[in-house]
């Protein structure tokens, strides 16, 4: 059922701040390619539960891309080489450890409800395809 899948941002679709990074994400996504499912999706418990992996947690980014999953700040930077010049720069940030990155997103993703309020990504039609509802 998962095997062709492609690239898929999962977020918290009921965060401000996350539905504002998908919005970004599918203006800057060069590719187009980037599909993009709720992690309160049955399609995200499915998926995690099929390949083993530890349930999502909301507070997190999660990037799926060639059968693996990446979440946190290497999800973030994953997903910025497939972005339009100047946003693909942001992978410059692999120089830096890890454990900072992710003590950078842990920092923002606690605050996240503050950062961004009551935004719902506003799709047109063909961006709307790119969203996995089931």
């Amino acid at each position: 059922m998962f095997e062709s899948l492609g690239l898929v941002v999962f977020y918290d679709g009921d965060c401000g701040f996350c539905n504002r990074s998908v919005a970004f994400i599918l203006k800057k996504d060069r590719t187009r390619s980037i599909q993009f499912a709720a992690i309160q999706s049955e399609f995200t418990k499915n998926l995690f539960s099929d390949k083993g992996w530890d349930q999502p947690d909301l507070s997190t980014f999660y990037f799926y891309e060639n059968g693996n999953i990446f979440e946190k700040s290497t999800g973030a930077l994953k997903v910025a080489k497939y972005l339009k010049f100047p946003s693909s720069l942001m992978t410059v940030f692999w120089i830096i450890p890890r454990f900072i990155r992710d003590a950078v997103y842990d920092s923002i993703a606690k605050r996240r409800r503050n950062l961004s309020r009551d935004f719902c990504v506003m799709p047109s039609v063909d961006e709307g395809k790119r969203f996995i509802s089931t």
